[in-house]
């Protein structure tokens, strides 16, 4: 594997945990939400991630690092779990019970996604630099 190889594996890791991040910040910011465009309360999403190959497969380079494989997001799905049912009878949107359908997002879930997702982009820019300082040292071996 080579300098730039591994960046790219990096790289690809970094952009998924970006992802996975914003998603869950998303969630977090409506978990209150009751009420959307689409009707009903917002439903909490989950990125798909899925692994991605590096370069063109026809390479050389490639043949040889077959094992490596960065990754991506697929695609962001709705959790399919039913929405909450919240006893509050003076909201604006509560049924004729009183009961409003809430957001089936779990705050503690989610702050457990958000610190998994920064301790992974706090690792993978750990290794980043790891990689830079290697080739930095490998530069002035000549000098």
């Amino acid at each position: 594997m080579d300098f730039f190889t591994a960046m790219e594996v990096l790289s690809s890791g970094l952009t998924a945990e970006r992802v996975r991040m914003n998603v869950t910040a998303s969630n977090l910011a409506n978990a209150r939400t009751t009420r959307t465009a689409a009707g009903g309360p917002y439903k909490r999403q989950d990125p798909v991630f899925e692994t991605a190959p590096l370069d063109d497969p026809n390479t050389f380079s490639a043949t040889l690092d077959q094992a490596l494989q960065g990754v991506q997001v697929s695609d962001v799905v709705q959790d399919q779990q039913p929405p909450r049912q919240v006893y509050d009878p003076a909201h604006p949107d509560a049924d004729p019970k009183g009961y409003v359908a809430m957001p089936n997002v779990n705050n503690v879930e989610e702050m457990v996604n958000m610190i998994t997702s920064a301790r992974s982009y706090e690792a993978g820019v750990t290794a980043l630099r790891s990689l830079v300082e290697m080739a930095q040292r490998a530069l002035t071996l000549g000098k």
